[in-house]
């Protein structure tokens, strides 16, 4: 099967056939679903489960080949230009956070942020329902001399950070849901994470931040800037503007509720950035991590096919050191093991299960996690997911066993 990094030609920009494009994630798709059925016959003992090869495996790996195709066919390759200035940033950030030091101890990279205590809360009607939502100014600055510093903070709407607050009147934990990408749109936030199950049901305090140029902090946003995209550095300073504002909202959690408890629950590149936190912050008692990435540079290069551009080979070597340092696999977790729970999709073509989530369960210790059959976009709809991540609350210690019963034997 052709993958997408081998379909790129050699000045690495994608092929401009339309005819091609149309059927790529058709013969990707067969050739996953060919494989599948070579390691389901030949299959040997192994911790990582091996998928059951049926129709319905295909279909959700279909669905991740269209939202594939969608990504190329929304974001052309880079022109020559643009990738020679991704080579020079990448060069000169590799000798400055050698520099640094961060390159091996990436916690020095990771800045504390200060309390945050002016919040500015809105209270918000829709569909019936009441929320608040809540926004303050990020203070996030990139590192003095940091390439591509300045280039992101002229991405003027990150400068405010805005989230969803679902909360009780009474003290109650809190889970600090963090989204995946192209998200960060209340509806879907909202939706995606079943927040009103988590807020109405199991009783708990639920926040939905914005990351980084997503959903209002994406407006007046340059035609092509994305978070991620195959710009290493505005990756890397997405992915430490991100930390810094969950950690800055932890802290306006802790200051309303001292004693409440407080999980993060993170998807796809939320679950990368929720993995970053709770191997930061040493006050979370859970963290629940969907299909999630860990070497961002990586995967965002493979899925581009900027990593065999001929002019980049080089450049994308150093790369993986920028990579690591942004990585959860290069920092120790701090959550205790009873609340580090993973979820991942067999069928994932978006975060590959072996080369992605092993590698993440692995490093922290082999906590708890569960396979589903389905590719990166059907967690959202698969119930064996549902009940995992409930499940996962009742363990930490965040919903009471009796009052997530109750909620199961409540007619539908």
């Amino acid at each position: 099967m052709p993958d997408v990094e081998h379909t790129m030609a050699a000045d690495g920009r994608g092929s401009s056939n339309p005819l091609r494009q149309i059927l790529e994630p058709l013969t990707r798709t067969g050739g996953f679903y060919a494989r599948t059925w070579g390691n389901y016959l030949d299959r040997e003992p192994s911790e990582l489960p091996v998928a059951r090869p049926t129709l319905a495996l295909a279909t959700q790996a279909f669905r991740d080949e269209i939202v594939l195709a969608g990504f190329r066919l929304l974001r052309p390759a880079p022109d020559i230009a643009t990738l020679d200035g991704i080579d020079r940033e990448v060069l000169a950030a590799h000798e400055l956070y050698e520099q640094n030091g961060w390159l091996n101890n990436p916690e020095g990279f990771f800045a504390p942020p200060p309390p945050l205590a002016d919040v500015t809360v809105k209270p918000v009607t829709s569909m019936g329902r009441s929320y608040q939502r809540i926004a303050f100014d990020s203070g996030y600055e990139p590192h003095d001399g940091e390439p591509g510093g300045k280039r992101w903070l002229s991405y003027q709407g990150n400068n405010r950070e805005y989230a969803l607050v679902l909360r009780h009147r009474k003290p109650r934990p809190w889970l600090v849901c963090i989204h995946g990408a192209e998200m960060g749109r209340a509806g879907l936030d909202l939706t995606l994470f079943r927040a009103w199950h988590l807020y109405a049901e199991l009783g708990l305090n639920v926040v939905l931040p914005v990351l980084p140029l997503h959903g209002p902090r994406a407006r007046g946003r340059p035609k092509g800037v994305a978070f991620p995209s195959e710009n290493v550095l505005d990756g890397v300073h997405g992915v430490a503007h991100a930390v810094w504002d969950i950690r800055r909202l932890l802290s306006w959690i802790r200051s309303q509720e001292p004693d409440s408890p407080i999980g993060v629950n993170g998807i796809s590149l939320g679950g990368l950035l929720s993995s970053l936190v709770a191997s930061l912050d040493d006050g979370l008692g859970c963290a629940i991590l969907g299909v999630p990435a860990v070497d961002l540079v990586e995967l965002v290069g493979r899925h581009a096919g900027l990593s065999h551009h001929s002019r980049l080979r080089q450049t994308m070597k150093s790369a993986r050191s920028v990579s690591r340092m942004i990585s959860p696999l290069s920092l120790t977790p701090l959550v205790p093991m009873a609340g580090r729970f993973i979820y991942a999709g067999l069928a994932d073509r978006l975060v590959h299960p072996r080369d992605q989530v092993t590698r993440l369960w692995e490093h922290w210790g082999k906590p708890r996690i569960h396979w589903y059959q389905g590719g990166h976009t059907g967690c959202f709809r698969a119930r064996p997911v549902h009940r995992f991540v409930d499940e996962a609350l009742v363990q930490a210690g965040f919903v009471d066993p009796a009052r997530l019963q109750r909620t199961r034997e409540q007619p539908a």
